[in-house]
């Protein structure tokens, strides 16, 4: 399924579902911090095998513990339908690794 271009008013509505979630230079743009450099990594590792499967790659960066993330659809020129998509899925993914760190208790 080809990627469908949001209109303005259509990614604020799904930006005020999206926690922490914001726009910035007309990306979507979020930064998550991880319990060390090994987590970042390995929610990293998860994220690229989703984003390959939806062959829908992000820009994204990793500083030790924390790994921000810039979404946009290169193919229409702007934040598509797609972008919410990975957006979800990445926030699953740093959701569970919080979830286990709170019930281990590290």
């Amino acid at each position: 399924m080809p990627a469908r271009k949001l209109a303005e008013d259509e990614i604020n509505k799904l930006l005020s579902r999206m926690n922490g979630w914001r726009l910035v230079s007309g990306k979507l743009h979020k930064q998550f911090e991880c319990k060390d450099f090994n987590a970042a990594f390995g929610n990293m590792t998860r994220v690229a095998l989703i984003a390959e499967a939806m062959n829908h790659h992000p820009e994204w960066a990793n500083v030790w513990n924390r790994v921000s993330f810039d979404l946009s659809t290169h193919s229409v020129q702007g934040i598509s339908d797609l972008d919410f998509v990975l957006a979800e899925k990445i926030e699953e993914i740093f959701a569970a690794q919080t979830a286990s760190r709170a019930t281990s208790g590290t």
